[in-house]
This record gives structure tokens, C-alpha cells and sequence, in this order.
């Protein structure tokens, strides 16, 4: 075995759940480790909007004035597309403080927010591992130990171990794994699977922000950074093979399930298939899930648990990310005030 390393807290993924929580407690003073097995930059099945709500806490974490550099335009209109149907209404500006300096929602695509998210906690002095994976947490005294593998590494292959006092689950909760934090799921018919992809020259009017409903299912989309428009939806595990089974018997061959979300999309919704009628699609379609909201434990087998692990929402709320940006910066609040007495 390489080296040991330790640390006051260790943080297993880099969304912004797990960024935000290895930020404040390092402003803190703590000496923090962040262990994410993707390499940066890396796309999300997500939504990829903030609500203005939220934006003060990315001045908290040094990231605000990068993120509105960086972001699409400001979301004032909300919509609904159903079928041939179209509706709209204005979105309510931000009221909490400083409402003048944050206004109204705006989307970045994960590939960014998560990238500048990780430079701000590297600046802060977080240990970064990457791209490497957690295979294993184990009590060693007072402390665990997480033993971490480079991804690209064989299962064999010797890794090294992290030692911590806290322990932090930031991994979501679509993947599988080892991990006592990482939970079993069984496939059911019921399931929703969630889509994601991003396309360029799109009709969408850039101040607003449509909901999207088709037969198994729903989405939204939004103007995000650079031009690129945000799609990302879910779909019932039973529709989606009816799709796929359809589409494979006209065409007596394989079909992949994002071809089939895409198809039924434009052709059960007006709104988004005006929306996407001369757009080009900007790299590929990508899957996760099954999508499982509700409440989970926040603390569990000695770990900690902020973001998608702890608990999920509807996609349809759109407070994904806020709601993971809260969370890692709650916990680290409460953290902190332990230690200090």
C-alpha cells in the first residue's frame, strides 16, 4: 500500500454538494481531502439552473462573480409545453438580500460550474485526488480510513489510504458501489430514468425557461452558457422500452434509448420541437438513474451525507443544484460549530 495521508475530513465527490462543504470547512481552518473519480472537465445528467435565490451563497463560496461571468442570460420567464399547447408567466424576482445584485436565476453547464467550484476549493487548500475512487471505508481507531484507487487502475492494483476524522458522502445516488454510503437499487417498471444533452442554435427565447410534458414523462430546458440550450428530462422505465421496442421493430435493429427519448419528445411536444427544429446537438445524449426522491439519513455508519445521497427532490422543483450547494455548506456550518465548542 502507497503512503497514508491524513486529513480532518474527507469529501467522496466533487459535485457541488461535496465542493461546497470542502470549502467552508476549510476556510475553516480544516485540513480537508476531496476524492472524485471523473476527471474535470465532465458533463451531468442535470438541469443546470440556479435560482437566484441561492447566489448568495456562491459569494460565500468565491465563486459568484465567476459564475455570472460565466452564465447564461438571466431566466424571467417561466413556460409550460404540453403537447401543442404553450404557456407562459413572468418569473418572480429574487427577494431575499442583495436582491438588486442577484435578480433573477441563471444556468451554467456542470462541466464549468463543477470545474470552478473545484479550482476555488484547491485555492483554499484542499487536497484533491483525482481522477481516483473510494473502494472502501474501514474504522482505524478514532479515525477512518478510506482507501482510494486511481480510476483508470485495475481492481487489484494498489492504491493508498486517507485517514479522517469526518467522513463526507458526496457520491449521489445512481451509482452502485462499495461504499456504506452508496445505496442498492432494484429496477422497477415505475422507474424514471433521466436524459441530458446540450444543443446550439436553438429558437428558444433566452429569457425563458419551459417545462416540458410528454406521454411517460417530463423535462425543461434553458438557455445555459457559450449559447448552448439545456435539455434534460425523465422518462418511466416501462414507456422507454415500449419506445425502444417500437422503433426497433420498424427498423429491424437496435435502437438506443436516447434516440427514442429525443424522437418522442419532438414528436409529442410542440414547444420543444419548435425549440429544436434547426438546432444541431452539441456532443452526446447521456443517462442516469433511476431517479428516487425522498428523504434519506444525513449521518449514517459514521458518514455524513450531503446532496443526492441524503436526500432527492423531483426534477420538476429545478433546486437540484441549489439544494446540493446548501446542503454541503449546512453541514460544514454544523461541523464547525461542533469543533469550536
Amino acid at each position: 500500500m502507497k503512503r497514508a495521508s491524513t486529513h480532518d475530513a474527507i469529501i467522496i465527490g466533487a459535485g457541488p454538494a461535496g465542493t461546497s462543504a470542502a470549502l467552508a470547512l476549510a476556510r475553516r481552518g480544516w485540513a480537508v481531502a476531496i476524492v472524485e473519480k471523473s476527471a474535470f472537465p465532465r458533463r451531468k445528467v442535470c438541469g443546470e439552473y440556479i435560482s437566484a435565490s441561492n447566489l448568495a451563497l456562491l459569494d460565500r463560496l468565491g465563486i459568484g462573480d465567476a459564475w455570472r461571468g460565466e452564465a447564461g442570460p438571466e431566466i424571467r420567464r417561466v413556460g409550460l409545453f404540453s403537447g401543442n399547447a404553450s404557456i407562459e408567466a413572468p418569473m418572480p424576482g429574487a427577494r431575499s438580500r442583495p436582491a438588486a445584485r442577484n435578480g433573477f436565476g441563471r444556468a451554467l453547464g456542470r462541466d464549468i460550474l463543477d470545474t470552478l467550484l473545484l479550482d476555488a476549493a484547491r485555492s483554499a487548500g484542499v487536497e484533491v485526488f483525482q481522477p481516483c475512487r473510494a473502494v472502501a471505508i474501514e474504522r482505524d481507531g478514532d479515525r477512518q480510513a478510506v482507501r482510494i484507487q486511481a480510476t483508470s487502475g485495475s481492481p487489484g492494483e494498489e492504491g493508498m489510504t486517507l485517514r479522517a476524522s469526518v467522513i463526507v458522502a458526496a457520491h449521489g445516488s445512481w451509482e452502485p458501489g462499495p461504499l456504506p454510503s452508496q445505496l442498492g437499487k432494484q429496477s422497477r417498471s415505475s422507474d424514471l430514468l433521466g436524459f441530458k444533452a446540450h444543443f446550439t442554435g436553438s429558437a428558444l427565447p433566452p429569457d425563458l425557461m419551459p417545462l416540458l410534458t410528454f406521454p411517460g414523462g417530463y423535462g425543461g430546458m434553458v438557455l445555459a452558457d457559450r449559447g448552448r440550450l439545456s435539455i434534460s428530462c425523465c422518462v418511466r422505465r416501462d414507456v422507454l422500452a415500449r419506445l425502444r421496442g417500437s422503433l426497433a421493430r420498424e427498423r429491424g435493429g437496435h435502437v438506443p434509448a436516447a434516440e427514442a427519448v429525443e424522437r418522442h419528445i419532438m414528436a409529442t411536444c410542440r414547444g420543444a420541437r419548435d425549440a429544436l427544429a434547426d438546432a444541431r446537438l452539441d456532443g452526446p445524449w447521456l443517462a442516469a438513474g433511476p431517479i428516487r426522491p425522498g428523504i434519506r439519513a444525513g449521518y449514517e455508519a459514521d458518514i455524513f451525507r450531503v446532496g443526492n445521497v441524503a436526500g432527492e427532490s423531483h426534477p420538476i422543483i429545478a433546486e437540484g443544484i441549489s439544494m446540493a450547494l446548501q446542503s454541503g455548506w449546512l453541514v460544514a456550518q454544523e461541523l464547525g460549530g461542533a469543533a469550536s465548542g
